[in-house]
């Protein structure tokens, strides 16, 4: 199955992040402005944890050294080589799916 329930909509309101497990992955869940996003949730720096770090719009900044990511597209905000990869998203109910494709 490829979509996992991660959370419930409460649990992630406007403006926040959240770290959650999907299919044995580490997911970072993002809502910007009633919108919701994920990323893998592992900084590609040094495996920091994307989804307890500080959401400011719609740009994170990782917790352990500041790498910052656009996370509408998983774009690293110094250089365009780095993308973070994103995973898609969608609601049922109230549930919070991603999406892991093997």
């Amino acid at each position: 199955m490829p979509w996992h329930t991660v959370a419930q909509l409460a649990d992630v309101p406007p403006g926040s992040s959240r770290e959650a497990i999907a299919g044995g992955r580490i997911v970072a869940l993002f809502n910007v402005g009633g919108e919701l996003f994920a990323l893998d949730g592992i900084c590609p720096h040094l495996g920091g944890p994307l989804g307890k770090g500080k959401l400011q719009g719609c740009i994170v900044t990782c917790p352990w050294h500041g790498w910052q990511f656009d996370v509408r597209d998983g774009q690293f905000q110094l250089h365009h080589s780095v993308v973070q990869p994103r995973l898609n998203v969608r609601t049922v109910g109230s549930d919070v799916q991603v999406e892991i494709v093997a």
